[in-house]
């Protein structure tokens, strides 16, 4: 069985990094399906935390953050936002700001919090198969 801190950080890098967590798992010697799951549940457990806490921690974020919804010139996520509503926002956010960020600014965009917390779920999936299909081909940014 898995050591618990490998999943532990693989969880938190999901929260926090998304990006890096599957094949963190992977160096850590976790399986695949493993790895991938528990970055997909630290990324998920990122975007339900902001969208159903209370509105000081997503203020507080959004200051700290320097978060915008209306900004002099649409960013890529507000972008998407006008585009394909929450479900493109959903899909970005992975790759962009993260879970926490993404929530924040769907809530503030007038997004419901349980609509925001599924499609940043679900937006993630495709990336986490993707980043475990590379990570299972070897595919390395650093050398």
């Amino acid at each position: 069985m898995p050591g618990l801190a490998a999943l532990g950080s693989v969880f938190g890098l999901g929260f926090l990094y998304f990006i890096s967590a599957i094949p963190a798992g992977a160096a850590l010697g976790l399986p695949l399906w493993l790895a991938t799951l528990a970055a997909w549940l630290g990324y998920s457990a990122g975007g339900l935390l902001v969208a159903f806490s209370g509105g000081a921690l997503r203020d507080w974020i959004a200051r700290k953050m320097r978060v915008e919804t209306r900004p002099a010139r649409p960013t890529l996520l507000l972008r998407a936002w006008q585009r394909f509503g929450l479900p493109g926002l959903g899909l970005l956010a992975p790759v962009t700001v993260g879970p926490q960020i993404g929530a924040v600014i769907a809530l503030a965009l007038g997004a419901k919090r349980g609509p925001v917390a599924f499609w940043l779920a679900a937006g993630a999936i495709p990336w986490a198969l993707l980043f475990a299909g590379l990570t299972a081909g070897g595919v390395h940014v650093i050398r």
